[in-house]
């Protein structure tokens, strides 16, 4: 009787084996993904790349490099007669705003009108098309060049302050910003705004805990079950940290840089029946006027 009850107090409680339904609940999902790229931000297309490509980590991003499979025949076939979609929202994305005339003046300080098109070209600068052009640093073309850019302008709306993008490569983003805001004399606001949620190094443990144990309820009762659990997808820039501002505003004309990178999703799409397949997948919203 006291070795059966000594065997009793010994033996530890067994966690129930739980489906792979249950094991792979969205809760728990969430919170493996946002513990996984705390160093490497995904893209909003890396669960069907990382099924399908081998992944590598650059630029602080995970970006698929080359397919598993034997596909390249597909993606010459899909560009050449169909269409193929490629994800560029690793790019990142420079917005800025402000006066016309004060955007062009600091802008022709960092490109030439001898390498082609400018800030200023027409087409581009109504907004229709978008235009690509090399960067230098201010006064100092043809030496010194920071890289190339692509940049969009938001259509006129009768205002004199008009709304530029420029998407640049990660690996290019620190050197062009800091040379934005050294033209536009923008210095960094009081306040800084974290687009991520952060979380401490507690918080963190209490996630992983709630992840990897098995046994745990779905919904616990008790205050610290109501923190573990996970917040929101992470949405953020392998570029940045998250406790460093991402827009800055120039007290003396008044323009404003932000930073939108991974706020603003890029897809290029190639091939001849592109056109079609945007007009089948895009509806035009019916306007309500009150």
């Amino acid at each position: 009787k006291k070795q059966a009850e000594k065997a009793v107090h010994q033996k530890k409680e067994q966690s129930k084996t739980k489906c792979r339904k249950a094991r792979r609940r969205h809760i728990n999902l969430v919170a493996e993904f946002n513990h996984r790229q705390r160093k490497n931000i995904w893209l909003e297309t890396h669960i069907w790349h990382a099924k399908r490509f081998h992944m590598i980590k650059k630029w602080g991003y995970c970006l698929g490099n080359s397919p598993t499979e034997k596909s390249y025949r597909a993606c010459y076939r899909a560009m050449t007669k169909h269409c193929l979609l490629q994800d560029l929202s690793y790019y990142c994305c420079l917005e800025l705003k402000g006066k016309e005339n004060e955007l062009l003046k600091q802008l022709a300080r960092i490109c030439s009108i001898d390498t082609g098109l400018t800030f200023q070209e027409a087409s581009c600068l109504s907004g229709r098309f978008e235009g690509s052009l090399n960067l230098y640093r201010a006064d100092r073309y043809p030496e010194d060049m920071l890289g190339p850019v692509t940049f969009i302008w938001k259509p006129r709306d009768g205002s004199e302050n008009r709304q530029l993008w420029i998407w640049v490569h990660p690996a290019l983003k620190q050197d062009i910003l800091r040379e934005l805001k050294a033209i536009f004399q923008c210095t960094e606001p009081e306040e800084i705004r974290v687009t991520e949620p952060v979380m401490t190094s507690v918080q963190e443990e209490k996630q992983v805990e709630v992840v990897m144990s098995l046994g745990n309820k779905r919904k616990k009762e008790d205050k610290e079950g109501e923190k573990a659990v996970p917040v929101k997808k992470i949405i953020g820039d392998g570029t940045r940290d998250p406790f460093q501002s991402y827009s800055w505003i120039s007290q003396t004309t008044g323009i404003a840089i932000s930073d939108r990178s991974m706020e603003i999703l890029r897809y290029r799409l190639i091939g001849p029946l592109s056109h079609s397949v945007l007009t089948e997948t895009l509806k035009a919203a019916s306007v309500q006027t009150v």
